[in-house]
């Protein structure tokens, strides 16, 4: 193999690449994607796409050499997507034949198989590069953790995406919309604090103890978190006065997915709480 995907690692991502590109192209082909469940995969097999690609042209060209000031380890910063990558690539997958595949769906079965296919190189190029241990932050604990909560929110807020999208227009109520604007905002603030993880120099010119940030946000986060799967439970289960779903069967599955989400997140953002009184 010449060029950029020379190496195991190199041939891995062309293959990342490519099969990532067919499932995105299949499902583009196949129509609009409605259901954000649907644009969620879509969303995952893009991300999955430019990744590999800008990780194989960074190294190319030598750039991450000069990123070393912003990144000091680089190493570490390819391995944590790379995982990232699995992990979301392997829900896209499942969701995807979950929600879309069926007997007769010729061209959902062949998405869905290629989507396979592009999910265990993922798992393999992950499983490798975690044999190197690289040592940074995406790679430990408290990385790992914020990388999981950030995940685990995104599953959140397409299931409540989802619950709103297939429900009647009238079903709106207020607090259920505070609720995902709850998920969104500590969403938004978990990922600034894994970037001012990796920009080390962005640290230094803010000037502030990012351990106290956290610690900070760990506590407010479980609170409002508690807050928004009580507001949620309270007024999204109220079935007798209201009949969200047109299908009776699935009725309860987004709002299960938003509320089993958000426990499992509580458990993290409390993890990670302790860790950070430890680190203080």
């Amino acid at each position: 193999m010449c060029g950029p995907f020379k190496g195991c690692q190199g041939i891995l991502r062309l293959l990342e690449i490519i099969f990532s590109a067919l499932s995105f192209i299949i499902v583009i082909f196949r129509g609009r994607m409605v259901s954000p469940w649907g644009v969620w995969c879509e969303f995952v097999w893009f991300f999955c796409i430019a990744v590999p690609l800008v990780l194989t042209v960074v190294e190319a060209k030598k750039w991450h050499i000069l990123l070393a000031v912003f990144l000091p380890d680089w190493t570490d910063l390819t391995c944590g997507l790379t995982t990232v990558c699995a992990v979301m690539i392997t829900s896209a997958t499942v969701i995807f034949a979950a929600v879309f595949v069926c007997l007769s769906c010729f061209v959902n079965i062949l998405c869905f198989l290629i989507s396979l296919v592009a999910t265990v190189f993922f798992l393999i190029d992950g499983v490798m590069q975690k044999k190197m241990f690289p040592s940074g932050y995406l790679t430990s604990l408290r990385g790992g953790l914020r990388t999981t909560e950030a995940f685990i929110t995104c599953i959140i807020l397409t299931a409540a995406g989802d619950h709103f999208v297939n429900g009647e227009w009238s079903f709106r109520p207020l607090w259920m919309i505070c609720s995902i604007i709850v998920f969104a905002v500590c969403l938004l603030v978990t990922v600034v604090i894994i970037v001012l993880h990796l920009l080390k120099l962005l640290q230094c010119l803010l000037s502030f103890k990012l351990s106290v940030m956290e610690l900070v946000f760990n506590i407010v986060t479980v609170l409002l978190y508690l807050l928004a799967v009580i507001l949620w439970s309270v007024f999204g289960y109220k079935r007798k006065m209201y009949n969200p779903y047109i299908c009776q069967k699935c009725s309860f599955v987004d709002m299960n997915i938003v509320n089993i989400g958000a426990i499992v997140n509580i458990v993290f953002y409390i993890v990670d709480l302790v860790l950070s009184f430890r680190s203080l």
